[in-house]
């Protein structure tokens, strides 16, 4: 059990370092900020999201991953500001991910244009003290080692009562992250990119769709996830994604009053399949909205667009 452990721990320090670095998300349209910082200020309120992610359960040092978007806007700089901080560990790896945002919102067209920067630091920890199958092996470290370099996001994101769609790009600095460990080169700081849409469709007042794709890449391998969610009676959602050679996603959730929760369950339809018992995820938001002077208050649907 011992070797079975370890070696499952070495595969995933090797996905760490190779794959994407960004975590993923099956509700990302509940996450926007977190991938564009053009996000901030757009639903004219304040509004936080709190996602909890356990991947690949049955595995030993599966991912897991928690992210926290808070963002508010502000008329008087003429947009919004945020806050994410999100925290992920795999294996003996774990990181830790924090920024600001700022994004300028303007008048185009039906809707409003955000243009936004988010600056913040991403720290990395590697803990390996465990025994490796053969001692001495220079690629396992058997110490904990830790870096932290700044990062630098942006993004745009357009938005109207039923349309979103938004372009971004994390980690611009790049940058290395010299843990003393994967036969002691730095894990580089892989840019990525992403692009987002979803549209409101209403069928009747009781029932409206709501499909949404999200593309993202680090320019070496691209993932995207195609969404349809049904939302009834402006209170309920259902739905199902679908996130190619990855995982079939159903969801579900729910609205009271300015609070949302939101659950889903990825079934795995990669080679880990056979091992995997899927993955859980869970959301909880909540979303104040201003009054305008001379207006009143509306809740149009759960998106709070």
């Amino acid at each position: 059990m011992k070797k079975l452990f370890t070696t499952l721990s070495v595969a995933f320090i090797a996905y760490a370092a190779s794959a994407q670095q960004d975590p993923q998300f099956s509700q990302y349209m509940y996450n926007r900020l977190f991938t564009n910082p053009g996000y901030a200020g757009s639903n004219d309120g304040i509004c936080a999201n709190l996602i909890g992610r356990t991947q690949w359960t049955g595995f030993d040092g599966a991912p897991k991953t928690a992210v926290l978007g808070i963002d508010a806007t502000i008329e008087k700089i003429h947009g919004g500001v945020g806050l994410v901080v999100m925290q992920d560990k795999i294996g003996f790896q774990s990181t830790l991910a924090a920024r600001l945002a700022y994004a300028y919102r303007m008048n185009v067209g039906s809707g409003k244009l955000g243009i936004g920067v988010d600056i913040g630091i991403l720290n990395q920890t590697m803990n390996g003290n465990f025994v490796p199958i053969q001692p001495g092996d220079p690629s396992i470290p058997t110490g904990k080692a830790s870096d932290l370099v700044p990062d630098l996001g942006a993004g745009v994101y357009y938005n109207t009562d039923k349309l979103y769609f938004g372009v971004s790009a994390s980690h611009l600095l790049g940058g290395k992250l010299d843990l003393d460990n994967l036969n002691g080169e730095p894990l580089n700081v892989a840019r990525h990119y992403y692009a987002t849409a979803g549209y409101d469709y209403e069928i009747n007042p009781n029932f409206t769709l709501r499909p949404s794709i999200f593309i993202k890449s680090d320019a070496a391998s691209t993932q995207l996830d195609v969404n349809l969610n049904l939302l009834i009676k402006q209170m309920v959602w259902v739905g199902a994604s679908y996130r190619i050679d990855d995982a079939v996603v159903a969801m579900a959730g729910a609205q009271f009053g300015s609070f949302r929760f939101g659950y889903a369950y990825d079934f795995t339809t990669s080679k880990l399949s056979g091992y995997s018992n899927g993955t859980h995820e869970l959301f909880v938001g909540y979303c104040y909205k201003f009054n305008k002077p001379g207006t009143s208050q509306k809740y149009r649907n759960v998106r709070f667009l």
